[in-house]
C-alpha cells in the first residue's frame, strides 16, 4: 500500500483509503512543485533610472540627466507671470550657495493659468534681466496630461521612481533628487526654495 504525504498536513493519507487516482496525485504534486519553483515578481521591476531621461535646454540642446549624476537635483516647473515668480531669486541663491553639490533645473510650463506664454528667447531674457538666473532652463514642457514630459512621468509615478506618486498642482512645485538619482521628496509652491525642508539635504 502506497502512502501520499501532504506537505503542510498533519497526517499521512493512504491513496487506497482516500480513493485518489494516481494521475490526480501526479497533477497535484506538479502543481505544488510549480508553485515552489515560480519566482516571486519583484516590486521594483518597473523602476527606471532618472539618468536615462533626456531633455532639451531652452536653447534647444539635448542633454542627458546622467550628466548630473553625483549631484543633487532640484527640479522646478517655472512661469514668468505667476505670484510665485519671485522664487526665481531664491532658486538662484541656492545655486550660488550650493553649486558644488547641487543642480537647479527650471522647466517653463504654461499649463497653470497660462502664466508662461512667452517664447524661449523671451523667457530666457526675462529670467536673466529680472533675477540674474544662471541655472539651467529647459524648453517649455507639459508636466501633466497626455503630453507629460518623460521627466515628470518619472517624478510623479511611484512605479517609475520607486518612492512615491504625486501630481503637479501649480507653478513652482519642487522635486528633489539625491546624488544617486533617487527621489527624495516633493514640495508644493508655498515651500520656498531656501526652506529648511529642502536645504537640510544640502
Amino acid at each position: 500500500m502506497e502512502t501520499l504525504v501532504i506537505i503542510g498536513g498533519s497526517k499521512d493519507i493512504d491513496k487506497m483509503d482516500c480513493g485518489i487516482a494516481p494521475f490526480k496525485v501526479k497533477i497535484a504534486m506538479k502543481t505544488i512543485d510549480k508553485a515552489k519553483l515560480s519566482p516571486k515578481k519583484s516590486i521594483k521591476s518597473g523602476i527606471q533610472s532618472i539618468y536615462s531621461i533626456e531633455i532639451k535646454t531652452i536653447n534647444g540642446k539635448s542633454i542627458s540627466l546622467s550628466e548630473f549624476e553625483g549631484k543633487k537635483i532640484l527640479i522646478v516647473n517655472v512661469a514668468s507671470e505667476c505670484g510665485f515668480t519671485k522664487q526665481y531669486k531664491a532658486l538662484q541663491a541656492l545655486i550660488d550657495n550650493y553649486k558644488e553639490g547641487l543642480v537647479v533645473i527650471g522647466l517653463p510650463c504654461n499649463q497653470f493659468g497660462k502664466q508662461e506664454p512667452g517664447e524661449a528667447s523671451q523667457i530666457q531674457e526675462f529670467c536673466e534681466l529680472n533675477f540674474g538666473v544662471t541655472f539651467l532652463l529647459t524648453e517649455k514642457i507639459d508636466v501633466n496630461g497626455s503630453k507629460q514630459h518623460p521627466l515628470y512621468k518619472w517624478l510623479t509615478s511611484k512605479e517609475l521612481n520607486g518612492k512615491k506618486s504625486s501630481s503637479v498642482k501649480w507653478n513652482f512645485q519642487k522635486y528633489l533628487v539625491d546624488e544617486k538619482g533617487n527621489l527624495v521628496d516633493y514640495y508644493f509652491s508655498f515651500t520656498k526654495p531656501i526652506s529648511s525642508k529642502i536645504t537640510k539635504y544640502f
